[in-house]
């Protein structure tokens, strides 16, 4: 966990893209970034599953084997989680996991943290709160919770849809484990957040969905006789990171 810990530092935070699949993960790995994390809605998505439910445990394993072997940190969102799967993607090779709280009891949440950190120490947890992802956003709430957490073994906190400059000031000076912000086009910045104090900013589904919708706009251009971009990766290319 030593080396992955490390790469979250205030005013230099670190930037995690997340990934659905190997390739996605070897592109980035390519690209230089030296930590990389999954997205439950890409991995659920690709598989047909729905997201939230835990019904891509199984992509998600093995999707960790798989990445494993590549030169980098890795991190798994197990979604709510628990012990034994926060052990399993341990032992596939991953350095850390998100666990979130979906809006259950703090107490339970922080229970489970507990639970993990003592059965697999050096695993990284990053502690997930729902209070701006599924309300308009409580503050109030988001201390208490971070901070409990925190208290409980956690090694960063997660506050998803947090946005406003003055909150996320607020939860970086409530604990003293990394805070990590879901990067919002169009309301943050990498310079921003450093500033901030934040120590890692994740894409979540974002990259997912922007692919998504770049295949989307592709197909169309084809069908439309519009212009396709051309600084496309070859076949030869993305066939050698098989």
């Amino acid at each position: 966990m030593r080396g992955f810990a490390a790469l979250h530092r205030t005013g230099d935070p670190l930037v995690l893209p997340n990934v659905w699949d190997v390739a996605s993960a070897r592109g980035l790995v390519e690209a230089g970034f030296p930590a990389l994390g999954t997205t439950s809605l890409g991995v659920a998505a690709a598989a047909g599953l729905p997201d939230g439910t835990d019904a891509a445990l199984g992509e998600t394993l093995r999707l960790t084997r798989s990445l494993a072997a590549l030169p980098v940190h890795l991190t798994v969102d197990i979604e709510t989680g628990s012990v034994d799967t926060a052990a399993a993607v341990a032992d596939a090779g991953a350095a850390g996991v998100n666990m979130e709280d979906a809006m259950c009891p703090a107490e339970t949440h922080a229970a489970l943290i507990r639970s993990v950190k003592r059965e697999v120490p050096h695993l990284f947890v990053n502690a997930r709160t729902d209070t701006y992802w599924q309300r308009a956003g409580d503050l109030a709430e988001t201390l208490r919770r971070v901070r409990l957490y925190a208290d409980a073994g956690a090694d960063g906190v997660f506050i998803p849809g947090l946005a406003g400059p003055a909150d996320i000031a607020a939860v970086v000076a409530a604990v003293e484990v990394p805070v990590n912000v879901l990067f919002l086009p169009g309301r943050h910045t990498v310079v921003t957040l450093a500033g901030l104090g934040v120590g890692r900013i994740s894409t979540g589904s974002l990259l997912f969905r922007a692919a998504l919708a770049a295949s989307v706009e592709t197909a169309v251009a084809v069908r439309d006789g519009h212009t396709v971009r051309r600084d496309l990766p070859s076949y030869a290319k993305i066939n050698a990171w098989s």
